[in-house]
């Protein structure tokens, strides 16, 4: 599908933390116009994409993004309204070769993934479809993803002392998305009522899960496993499921130790852990278990769990078709998290959902913990058919936002299947 770009432009707006991000804004030739918030990260691989932030420290203490925002308007508004394009990966080349440093670095990783979310927009308005079936790709069959919602929030997302970032219940017996996310929001309820009446604060963290203080892991997955049960619910894959993001490259220290509760472990101590947590709690799916510069730590984390739960690589991943390729050689994981401001642009995200489809890993679409209104991370993970996705809480409505896309698009398909992909199930 040839297409012409007559205008771009960008606004400095705020994310969900008070941040400032941009909204990319792309007008076709034919008149279509289309726009997108972009995402931003607090707990980051090095390897990712490099957002561009201003440094200015008499605004946003630094964090403006009026460069980025300029870069859209300037260098990158000349280059997609100076010829007609093939397609949607040919003008994401062509600003990789533009930023040139391979890390998006030079006109910002931010500025490059509004363009590109944007324009994948209005491609899919133009051509008169929905968003995931514009996305979907060759030989690939959409689906509705199961939710993963994190209801408990600790590490960089929370100001309480829990190490491990992200409590989430992942409804996998549900029959439905509809049920799912009612399930979702049924135990996040019952998990407010219970920490409520522990004598614990019911504050939100950034990602709309409870930030309570509690130390220990096992003592918020205790908490967890008796609201599923409150709400009516089975705690188990049958009923609703745990996954854990504990993020460990946050608590892993120079040493190459980890440091969880003021307790020091090693590599091999925090797999065992992993063992017993995964013995006694209904857990499914682990996220960034060990640090991104752990390799051995991942490879006999893989052979010791890799058969029984998921392990998804993010931190050590980072949405990067390059690096998941060296991975599923080097046996580390069975599974990708996938963020597309994390590699910054669409083309690069759906080239690492594909190598993970061909490869048998599973993918999972993600949010960031700074996020906007923007839904388009729930008309991916439909068009992907990946399975799964995680935006956050059932609360707040950047969080929201997602699920609610998500229900729009089950009410008006409902021949859309709805689950874990057979290899995950």
């Amino acid at each position: 599908m040839t297409f012409t770009v007559s205008a771009l432009n960008a606004t400095e707006i705020l994310d969900s933390r008070g941040r400032p991000t941009l909204n990319v804004t792309v007008r076709l030739a034919d008149g279509t116009t289309a726009d997108a918030g972009v995402p931003s990260g607090a707990s980051t691989g090095t390897r990712e994409a490099v957002e561009l932030r201003d440094g200015d420290t008499t605004r946003y203490s630094g964090a403006g993004v009026q460069n980025a925002r300029d870069h859209v308007q300037g260098e990158l508004a000349d280059l997609l309204c100076s010829r007609p394009w093939d397609a949607l990966a040919d003008a994401d080349e062509a600003m990789n070769d533009l930023d040139a440093t391979g890390t998006k670095s030079r006109l910002g990783a931010n500025a490059i993934i509004g363009c590109s979310l944007a324009l994948s927009r209005a491609l899919a308005q133009s051509a008169g479809q929905e968003l995931h079936t514009h996305l979907a790709p060759a030989g690939v069959a959409p689906s509705l993803p199961v939710p993963h919602f994190n209801v408990l929030n600790g590490g960089a997302h929370a100001p309480n002392p829990l190490d491990f970032q992200e409590f989430m219940i992942a409804p996998l017996g549900a029959p439905s998305l509809p049920e799912a996310i009612r399930a979702g929001a049924e135990v996040y309820a019952a998990l407010r009522t219970r920490l409520h009446e522990a004598g614990h604060a019911t504050g939100l963290g950034d990602e709309g899960g409870f930030a309570p203080d509690i130390l220990q892991p096992e003592d918020a997955l205790r908490m967890i496993v008796a609201a599923i049960t409150d709400a009516g619910y089975t705690p188990g894959r049958d009923g609703i499921a745990i996954a854990l993001d504990p993020a460990a490259s946050e608590f892993r220290q120079k040493d190459g130790t980890y440091l969880v509760a003021g307790q020091t472990l090693t590599s091999g101590d925090m797999i065992a852990r992993y063992e017993q947590i995964t013995a006694d709690f209904p857990v499914w799916s682990i996220e960034d278990g060990l640090g991104e510069d752990d390799t051995a730590g991942w490879q006999q984390l893989t052979t010791t769990l890799g058969e029984h739960i998921q392990l998804v690589g993010d931190d050590n991943f980072v949405t990067n078709p390059a690096i998941i390729t060296q991975a599923i050689k080097d046996h580390i994981a069975n599974a990708a998290l996938i963020k597309v401001n994390q590699i910054g642009t669409v083309t690069e995200t759906l080239q690492a959902m594909a190598i993970c489809r061909d490869a048998n890993y599973a993918a999972m679409v993600s949010h960031r913990s700074g996020e906007t209104p923007d839904s388009f991370i729930a008309d991916l993970a439909v068009a992907t058919g990946c399975g799964q996705i995680k935006s956050g809480a059932p609360a707040r409505g950047e969080r929201v936002a997602k699920y609610n896309r998500l229900l729009t698009i089950a009410a008006a398909h409902p021949e859309l299947p709805y689950g874990l992909m057979d290899k995950q199930a």
